[in-house]
C-alpha cells in the first residue's frame, strides 16, 4: 500500500496505535505459570472491544487471535495449553485489521530469570530493527536494509533466519513488496518509496538460519533447537527516517 491520502494516513496510524496497545497489554501481562492460549485471550479481549479483528484470522483462518512463539519457535506459535515458565523466550506477534486498514508489530520478551546471552540474542534483534527502520528511507535499495539485520546480527555472534521475512502491509496483512529478507540479497534491486507501508521485521537466532513447520501447519520452528528474538514494527517510507505506525 502507498500513502495517497490523510485517509489513508489516519488509518493506518489508528490501525498502528490499536496494535501497539494490544502488544503493551498483553506484554506486561505475561506472567509464569499461565498458558499460551490465556494470554492470546488478553489480546482478543483488548482488541476486540475496540473494535480491532485478528488479521490472521480473518485473512488465513489462523487457530488464534496472534502468534505466541516460545523459546525455539520463531514464528506463527499457535496459542493453546503450553504453559509459560521461568526462562522462557516469549515472541508475541499481533495484526489487526482496524477500518479496512492493517498494521502488524512483533515483540519479544522473557521470564526470569535468563541467560546473559539470551539478554544479549533479544537486545540484538531489537537493535537490528532500529537500524534496519534508520536505512528505510526513500530512495534506499532493498537490499541494503538486509545487509544492515545481517550486519547487526553477525557483528554481536548471531545469525539471521533467512527464510522468514518481512512484506508490505496497509490493506491487507501481506502485500508487496514481500520477501524483505534479513540478509543482504544482491540481485534484489527494488528500492523503497516514500509512501510505502511495510513492516520490517528481524529474525535473530542463536545458531540455525533456517526454520521448518511443525506437524500442526502453522509454528514455524528451528530444527536444532536454537532460540530465536524477533522484533516487527509497521511504517510509513519516507524521504528522511520512517514514520513508525507501531511505536
Amino acid at each position: 500500500m502507498s500513502i495517497d491520502s490523510k485517509e489513508d494516513l489516519d488509518g493506518i496510524l489508528a490501525a498502528g496505535r490499536l496494535v501497539a496497545d494490544t502488544m503493551r497489554h498483553m506484554v506486561t501481562s505475561i506472567r509464569a505459570g499461565m498458558t499460551t492460549l490465556e494470554l492470546d485471550q488478553i489480546g482478543r479481549r483488548y482488541f476486540e472491544e475496540r473494535g480491532g479483528r485478528s488479521a490472521p484470522e480473518l485473512t488465513y483462518r489462523f487457530p488464534g487471535a496472534t502468534c505466541i512463539s516460545v523459546n525455539e519457535e520463531a514464528a506463527h506459535g499457535i496459542p493453546g495449553s503450553r504453559i509459560l515458565e521461568k526462562g522462557d523466550v516469549i515472541n508475541v506477534d499481533v495484526s489487526l485489521e482496524l477500518n479496512g486498514y492493517f498494521a502488524d508489530m512483533g515483540y519479544t520478551t522473557f521470564i526470569e530469570p535468563v541467560s546473559v546471552d539470551t539478554r544479549r540474542l533479544i537486545d540484538t534483534s531489537r537493535y537490528a530493527l532500529d537500524q534496519a527502520i534508520r536505512a528505510a528511507r526513500h530512495g534506499a535499495k532493498i537490499a541494503e536494509v538486509g545487509r544492515v539485520i545481517e550486519k547487526s546480527a553477525r557483528l554481536r555472534g548471531f545469525k539471521v533466519i533467512r527464510n522468514l521475512a518481512g512484506h508490505g502491509v496497509g490493506r491487507a496483512l501481506h502485500e508487496e513488496p514481500v520477501d524483505l529478507v534479513n540478509y543482504y540479497d544482491p540481485g534484489d534491486r527494488r528500492k523503497l518509496r516514500s509512501g510505502q507501508v511495510i513492516a520490517l521485521e528481524t529474525f535473530v537466532s542463536t545458531g540455525a538460519e533456517q526454520v521448518i513447520q511443525k506437524r500442526d501447519g502453522w509454528t514455524l520452528t528451528t530444527r536444532d533447537n536454537s532460540r530465536v528474538a524477533q522484533f516487527e514494527h509497521t511504517l510509513i517510507v519516507r524521504d528522511g527516517k520512517a514514520l513508525v505506525a507501531t511505536a
